[in-house]
């Protein structure tokens, strides 16, 4: 049994997608980051980072008891290697899954973040920073779709990990309205994907996104920015 520290954002569905598509047994922790319900010392030893998703994995292919995982791509990998799917056994193939993997928890994540913080929980807008965080999502959407019109999926001919993570935070951008005129392969590719049993699995009933997250303009509490963005954030790894 894993237990999936979880809250309903894309990098946490990365992790439940996944798990429905390699059959592993897991239960469902929900958090509500908003309320800084990951902020706890209990948390904090499983992911010192105090953010989400976290795994635990309560039966490691090693000895030693149970064992913790914390970042979305490291989550990712270790799941696929445990249960041997999801990342290609040809060694070409397979560096070309982790590169896009790595493409995406360093570029397309990040800079997604950026461009949704400035747009949505900036108090005041900030004209040059949104301009800067959604002309690099854009030009990261670019090269995205110049690979898969290279590619069926990322790695190559086989679905794996990478486009998961790619998956699931294009969909949050608005992967299911993608114009089929600017972007056609990233559209036919999020298509196949969504249509998979186990993608839509891993998105529906408590794992899907509610508006609380996606909001395009939100106005959080003191205790919420606090949680999220201010003194108790940083005081979970200060203390």
């Amino acid at each position: 049994m894993i237990d999936l520290h979880f809250t309903p954002t894309p990098n946490g569905q990365k992790i439940s997608i996944a798990l429905e598509e390699l059959a592993l047994p897991y239960r469902l922790l929900s958090y509500d980051i908003f309320e800084g319900e990951q902020h706890t010392a209990e948390f904090g030893r499983i992911n010192p980072n105090h953010k989400l998703p976290a795994i635990v994995d309560h039966a490691p292919p090693f000895e030693g008891g149970p064992h913790a995982v914390f970042e979305s791509g490291a989550i990712l990998q270790y799941l696929a290697e445990k249960a041997g799917r999801l990342l290609p056994a040809d060694p070409r193939a397979r560096s070309q899954a982790i590169q896009w993997l790595t493409w995406q928890v360093a570029n397309l994540g990040p800079m997604g973040g950026q461009a949704a913080h400035f747009v949505r929980y900036a108090p005041e807008p900030i004209p040059y920073a949104i301009e800067r965080y959604t002309r690099e999502v854009e030009r990261l959407f670019q090269v995205l779709e110049r690979r898969l019109g290279e590619a069926q999926y990322l790695a190559g001919p086989e679905y794996s990990i990478a486009d998961i993570a790619v998956f699931a935070i294009r969909a949050a951008g608005g992967g299911a309205s993608i114009p089929a005129d600017r972007y056609p392969h990233t559209r036919r590719w999020a298509e196949a994907i969504g249509q998979r049993p186990a993608v839509q699995r891993g998105v529906a009933a408590e794992l899907a996104i509610p508006a609380k997250y996606m909001q395009r303009k939100a106005k959080l509490s003191e205790a919420e920015w606090s949680n999220m963005f201010g003194e108790r954030m940083r005081g979970a790894v200060l203390t």
